[in-house]
């Protein structure tokens, strides 16, 4: 049984931080640094003291940067700077906050959050930060260990093991090839070493003929009927044609298909757990809260999903 999900991982950056970020990473110098090939590995050294997040690293026109502004930042723009080398991190983001900070202030200077459509915007982008504090501590923080345990018994209870068999076959051309073949079978041949010698299958020559495992559904419809009515040990007593050619097949097991473990699945269980309480905890807001479409052509009988 695989999960899957197709819900969007909820991200705390901006478009406008984002793209300054990614200029300010595709520097030239930064370029010419990452080129300088990595020194060895030297030995561990101590763990760190504990960095006050009070502590002033920068200074613009008297106006602070702290460690805090720092780790905020890195956080906003992690996946930007994986792709940075790890001992130039802290001096990308650096530079990244006073680019940002010395465009703030001239646009500012210019009078540009005066405007209407800078004010709509810098809402917007107030209410999407609140937003994503709403979703890290009102839905992603709750869910806990056992809610997502409880998902997955939930969800293995629902499914029935699939039958599956592990078969082998040798593949030849012609019927009359086959025939020849259940003979020898049929006279004390051994399946495998016959398999090694005259199959047409290159995959599973080598390997005695041996498939492993599949369930139905997994081979040509001719092939699958005549597997999957075979008894454990019996080979086919009339060769079995499809679009490849002849088979002879043999059954060599047959076993229930084996249901994933909770370790094996617990992440995608955990998103499904995620999408759910996400998807409640926005309709219980739409409930609470008096909503009133006023546009005729933006009203419908079915909300759309939440964006995430």
């Amino acid at each position: 049984m695989t999960f899957r999900l197709t819900t969007r991982r909820v991200g705390l950056r901006g478009s406008a931080l984002a793209l300054l970020g990614l200029i300010a990473l595709a520097g030239p110098a930064l370029a010419q640094d990452a080129a300088t090939p990595a020194p060895a590995a030297a030995a561990p050294a101590a763990a760190p003291a504990p960095i006050d997040p009070k502590t002033v690293v920068a200074t613009i026109n008297g106006s602070p940067i702290t460690e805090a502004d720092l780790d905020l930042a890195a956080q906003d723009f992690s996946e930007e700077l994986a792709k940075v080398p790890a001992d130039q991190r802290r001096k990308s983001v650096l530079d990244v906050l006073i680019d940002l900070k010395l465009m703030a202030n001239a646009a500012e200077g210019a009078g540009l959050d005066k405007s209407d459509e800078f004010q709509r915007r810098l809402t917007l982008l107030r209410e999407r930060a609140l937003r994503n504090e709403f979703f890290r501590s009102q839905v992603d923080e709750k869910i806990t260990d056992e809610a997502v345990r409880k998902r997955y018994d939930a969800e293995i209870a629902k499914v029935a093991p699939q039958e599956e068999i592990q078969a082998s076959h040798i593949l030849v051309e012609t019927e009359d090839e086959a025939k020849a073949i259940i003979k020898q079978l049929d006279a004390g041949g051994d399946f495998a070493a016959i398999a090694k010698e005259k199959s047409k299958d290159p995959g599973s020559a080598k390997m005695g003929g041996d498939l492993g495992y599949f369930s139905q559904g997994k081979m040509v419809p001719e092939f699958e009927k005549a597997a999957f009515a075979l008894e454990v040990g019996k080979y086919t007593e009339t060769p079995v044609k499809t679009q490849y050619g002849y088979h002879v097949i043999k059954v060599t097991d047959k076993r229930k298909q084996p249901l994933p473990t909770y370790d094996q699945v617990k992440d995608q269980v955990r998103q499904l757990v995620l999408r759910d309480t996400f998807v409640n905890a926005v309709t219980t807001l739409r409930k609470e809260n008096k909503v009133e479409i006023i546009d005729p052509t933006l009203k419908s009988d079915t909300p759309a999903q939440p964006a995430k």
